[in-house]
């Protein structure tokens, strides 16, 4: 198993979670995040002169899926998050080592 982590451009979030579930994903995690100033699109601030010279906004999505799955659903956010401006985000894959169901104890059941 594979777990995708990417950070991308708030107006993105929609058309991306979109095409991500017509690629064949059940779930996912959505957050609203704050993106340290490299990755920043400075013309979309909207926080204070202070904040907004370190920080902006983005959504984080996490994706845990089959490790086949992986490179697909990266290049489908990265297809549908690129505008080609600073700041379009990144996207982070990283080894899932085990799954623990909570409800049940199972393990391994991602």
């Amino acid at each position: 198993m594979k777990e995708i982590k990417a950070y991308i451009r708030h107006e993105k979030a929609e058309i991306i979670i979109e095409k991500l579930e017509q690629a064949g994903v059940q779930g996912m995690t959505v957050i609203d995040a704050f993106a340290l100033f490299e990755w920043a699109d400075k013309e979309s601030f909207s926080y204070s002169i202070r904040f907004v010279e370190k920080y902006s906004k983005v959504i984080k999505l996490e994706i845990v899926c089959e490790d086949e799955d992986a490179e697909t659903l990266s290049e489908v956010i990265a297809k549908y998050g690129k505008t080609g401006k600073s700041g379009d985000g990144m996207i982070f894959i990283s080894p899932v080592e085990k799954s623990i169901k909570i409800r049940t104890n199972e393990i391994n059941v991602v």
